[in-house]
């Protein structure tokens, strides 16, 4: 039957679901509204604009309201707003920014998809020239112009998220010092704090520097600068950028009487279905379940926001399909780094009192021996009895995105972390390892799901007793160990453990460090067969000298993300001795 379908909203959702609506129905009328200027375009790739690397403005667009016609036959309506749903009469109230006209629109369907806007917090100096919030095609424009007209020398971004991150990597490309400001003690919240560390060290490398655990209060002029008053202090730079996040844009469901959940979302079923059944939601302006977990969430994805304006098309269209839930895979680049996530984080695990365990493992990106393999840092949460696999997050260089991808898949499988050591996956000398990084994550936390070996991690190391009551061994060679280590660990070389067992104490507990996890394995292994009580630091020493940085000294041998040379190959050649299995 003919309907009339009107979509508010482009960009991912609404744009996605008016393209599969009319592969679905070929008859019914489909009109979009749009109120900014562009219909469908990249808003993932707006910072790189900003910073040069996307030099035509014009390749952000994806398709253009002609485009649309032409190949879908959709009346898309840009640069008018809709104002008001008038849910009983089945009609909207827009107004065209193109001729300042206001007029009604009937509809027998309607799918909303306004997205989510920047956070603006009410503070003084927001509106001030120089200070500016990125969203759409123009909000990138004013930046560029900015940039190109003035030239300042700094910049400051309030928000380590990752439009912040984005933006704070494209300004200093732009030859502009950057600083970033976060409110909470880490950035890119998604992943965990030890993780995030590793990004830290990273940014504070390339010269950003990082402002944790403050927020903008205030914004003045000054000089003709900008003096910005932070929770401890203040700073002056020529330019700020706000990305402090995003809030659900649900302004017209809510005064429609649609409902909404605590923090704005428009609640909706799997088939994308609001409270109204003749009106439909998609994207970062929608609560939906969480995969993992259940729970119900938001998240500005364009995944998510694509899928769903799938999904909310086939429902109309009566395929029955419904919406799995969200997973947040995402992954944000940083400069030579990558940092990506999927599933959930031990902060959430924690929140929901879950019975979970977790495992670290630093892995080569390819082969060893074939020339520029980059370590890379994979944390995993799993179920402490059934194994299943809940969410991974991985720091590092080449071949980040593909290992999170595997895992992605590996959690919307409901797959264990067993079933991870025994994924085929490709390998070849410049691509992978014949135990890749996703297996070697999976036989690690197998080892420990089956009792071979316990371990204890970088938050337990400060509080383990120096009084003699516990052992503490760090298996590294003796060069490793005289170039930093940590306090009340004795060295005793793994090639020497075994001839060392008469030193050790069968009635003491032994807890063993190397440097990412992997030696201290084989001589647990060694230890528990003799009878001792064991531990070995998950993630080694260099996870928890990344958290808590060792003198300069020390901590330019055990760096994780540094490009590496012949004395790093051949420390990590050590850690891996090719005559032996590791696991």
């Amino acid at each position: 039957m003919k309907k009339k379908i009107v979509i508010i909203g482009g960009v991912a959702g609404g744009a996605s679901a008016a393209a599969r609506l009319r592969r679905l129905d070929e008859q019914s009328e489909i009109i979009l509204f749009e109120r900014g200027p562009h219909v469908s375009f990249a808003n993932c790739g707006l910072p790189y604009y900003t910073g040069g690397k996307i030099a035509d403005r014009d390749k952000l667009e994806l398709l253009t309201p002609e485009d649309f016609y032409d190949h879908f036959f959709v009346d898309v309506r840009v640069r008018e707003e809709v104002l008001s749903v008038n849910r009983g009469g089945g009609t909207v109230t827009v107004k065209s920014h193109n001729t300042g006209k206001t007029y009604t629109e009937n509809f027998d369907i309607l799918v909303l998809a306004p997205g989510a806007e920047p956070i603006q917090p009410n503070i003084e100096g927001i509106n001030l020239n120089g200070v500016f919030s990125l969203r759409t095609i123009p909000d990138a424009m004013k930046i560029r112009e900015y940039i190109d007209n003035t030239r300042p020398a700094s910049a400051a971004v309030a928000g380590g998220g990752a439009t912040g991150i984005e933006m704070a990597e494209n300004l200093l490309d732009a030859g502009i010092k950057v600083t970033i400001v976060e409110t909470l003690d880490q950035l890119i919240s998604p992943i965990d704090y030890e993780m995030a560390c590793i990004v830290h060290r990273y940014l504070e490398s390339r010269g950003v520097k990082l402002i944790l655990k403050n927020r903008v209060e205030s914004i003045a002029e000054n000089d003709g600068a900008l003096k910005i008053s932070l929770t401890d202090g203040a700073i002056q730079t020529d330019m700020l950028i706000m990305a402090v996040g995003v809030r659900p844009e649900s302004d017209l469901a809510r005064a429609a009487a649609l409902e909404l959940n605590e923090r704005g979302g428009i609640v909706v079923g799997p088939d994308m279905c609001t409270s109204d059944p003749r009106i439909y939601a998609v994207g970062a302006a929608v609560e939906t379940n969480d995969f993992v977990t259940s729970r119900r969430l938001s998240a500005a994805l364009a995944g998510p926001a694509n899928k769903q304006g799938r999904i909310a098309a086939g429902s109309i269209c009566g395929l029955g399909e419904n919406y799995r839930g969200i997973q947040g895979s995402a992954i944000l680049k940083i400069f030579d780094m990558a940092a990506a996530s999927t599933g959930i984080n031990e902060k959430t695990a924690k929140k929901l009192s879950l019975d979970y365990d977790k495992s670290y493992t630093f892995s080569p990106s390819h082969a060893e021996y074939y020339p520029g393999a980059r370590e890379m840092a994979v944390k995993i949460i799993y179920g402490k009895k059934d194994g299943k696999l809940l969410g991974a997050q991985i720091v590092g260089f080449e071949g980040v995105d593909k290992r999170c991808d595997v895992f992605a898949t590996a959690i919307h499988g409901r797959m264990t972390v067993s079933d991870l050591g025994e994924l085929e996956l490709c390998y070849a000398p410049p691509f992978s390892s014949a135990k890749d990084p996703v297996n070697v994550a999976g036989f690690t936390a197998e080892n420990a799901l089956r009792g071979r070996v316990r371990n204890f991690h970088w938050h337990d190391v400060r509080n383990l007793p120096r009084d003699g009551s516990v052992q503490l061994v760090d298996v590294r060679d003796a060069r490793e160990y005289a170039g930093g280590n940590i306090n009340g660990f004795i060295n005793i070389p793994l090639d020497n453990i075994r001839d060392s067992i008469t030193e050790l104490n069968k009635n003491k507990p032994v807890y063993i460090c190397c440097r990412t996890g992997m030696r201290g394995y084989i001589a647990s292994r060694i230890l528990a067969q003799y009878g001792f009580e064991v531990y070995n630091l998950s993630g080694g020493c260099l996870l928890y000298n990344t958290v808590y940085p060792a003198p300069a000294a020390a901590s330019a041998e055990i760096f994780p993300c540094r490009k590496p040379g012949t004395a790093q190959l051949h420390a990590m050649s050590r850690e891996r001795p090719a005559h032996a299995s590791r696991y």
